[in-house]
């Protein structure tokens, strides 16, 4: 089979596995296996060291640290009382005009970024 056969071959495999009602990232994973492995011949070893190698260079980049650091930020803003004084503040200014309570909310967020950096 050529290239292009194959992959509306895996293609048709994916929607297959989706009318199955099986969740998009399992039939994608599934599918995306199959096809890699087909095309290198039915041999099973350089999918497997992939396998291996690639989840632990995705999560160990310093990138991903940043997220529940920032999530831990946002929980000691809000236990310590810093959302609802910014949100009060600037609804105070633009609470009073149409929209001024979705206003507020905008600002409030600005206000947070601002603070973070």
């Amino acid at each position: 089979m050529s290239g292009i056969s194959v992959g509306f071959t895996i293609f048709a495999g994916l929607l297959a596995l989706m009318a199955f009602r099986v969740p998009i990232g399992i039939a994608m994973f599934v599918a995306g296996s199959g096809g890699y492995v087909y095309l290198m011949g039915g041999n099973w070893a350089p999918w497997l060291n992939i396998l291996k190698s690639i989840p632990y260079a995705r999560l160990s980049n310093y990138d991903l640290t940043v997220i529940p650091l920032f999530l831990l930020m946002g929980q000691f803003a809000t236990h310590g009382g810093l959302s609802a004084s910014l949100f009060k503040c600037v609804n105070a200014f633009i609470g009073h005009r149409r929209g001024g309570v979705a206003m507020a909310a905008i600002g409030a967020c600005a206000g947070f970024g601002a603070i973070c950096g």
